[in-house]
């Protein structure tokens, strides 16, 4: 039995329905089961993996968990604990590229993360663990840019210059199966990206060429962006890590890897793939 936390989450999800599609038994964590819309062969299961106490029930016949560090938030250790005490041989944690930086500099952190407590924690688990370290999310500028995207073809944004190597969800998910399902990555940190380092110029080029619409990027000074995603309800300290990620990044193009490629035998999804796929939400 797998037990999955974050079953719901951006990666989440996908992997649920891989775990699921290869026949694994899967037992799929979340707090609300009866909104969750999981697949039919997994047991969705109502919990908390940031109060343990309200997992340990749910650690029954388990032999293998994936760990979301935003579901389990600061409660990483203790949950770690409890499942090898009831029996659990593997953990599979979630986290990311920039996990050695200062923390104060990883924006994710301000939204929940704990991507360097549940690293650490598997490593120190006493279980089989892989560690899982992925370039942001392509999914995040669908979040940043769809709203101005589906009112007109300038996207109005900081650092226009600034590149990462998004990678799909769907990727993620694929090696986050490989790692439960097999042995292949034990005792690995894998880093994990897109198939080529963009800039927020670049992304927002593409997005048009996969709408079939003349869409560029406008730069905007920082200090403007920033009030504009604060009225918009990002949280302050979030916004002024990402601002001052991006200012860093504003430079050479991040390093890409092929260890989806590796891993899964086929080339990582690339962004123009990742748009097609969520094309509807760009559109008016």
């Amino acid at each position: 039995m797998i037990l999955v936390t974050g079953a719901t989450g951006t990666v989440g999800r996908p992997l649920v329905d891989l775990l699921v599609g290869e026949g694994a038994k899967v037992r799929a964590v979340t707090r609300e089961p009866r909104t969750a819309g999981l697949p039919a062969d997994a047991e969705v299961v109502a919990g908390d993996p940031s109060r343990p106490d309200t997992i340990a029930p749910l650690l029954e016949d388990v032999t293998t968990l994936f760990l979301h560090p935003r579901a389990a938030g600061n409660a990483a250790g203790a949950l770690l604990a409890l499942a090898e005490e009831r029996g659990v041989e593997r953990v599979v944690a979630l986290s990311a590229l920039n996990i050695d930086d200062d923390l104060a500099d990883q924006p994710s952190r301000f939204q929940g993360d704990r991507n360097k407590e549940a690293e650490d924690a598997v490593v120190a688990s006493g279980m089989a663990w892989v560690s899982l370290r992925s370039a942001s999310f392509a999914v995040n500028s669908l979040r940043a840019w769809a709203a101005q995207i589906r009112a007109g073809d300038v996207v109005r944004g900081p650092y226009a210059a600034f590149t990462e190597a998004v990678i799909h969800e769907g990727d993620l998910a694929g090696v986050a199966a490989r790692a439960l399902l097999t042995d292949d990555l034990t005792g690995r940190r894998v880093r994990l990206t897109g198939p080529r380092s963009l800039s927020h110029e670049e992304m927002t080029a593409i997005i048009g060429e996969v709408l079939g619409r003349p869409l560029r990027y406008q730069e905007v000074p920082a200090e403007a962006a920033k009030q504009a995603m604060v009225q918009r309800g990002f949280p302050a300290p979030f916004v002024e890590a990402l601002l001052a990620r991006y200012a860093r990044g504003a430079g050479p193009a991040e390093a890409v890897t092929d260890e989806v490629e590796k891993i899964l035998g086929r080339p990582a999804r690339t962004y123009a793939e990742w748009v097609a796929d969520h094309a509807a939400a760009f559109r008016s």
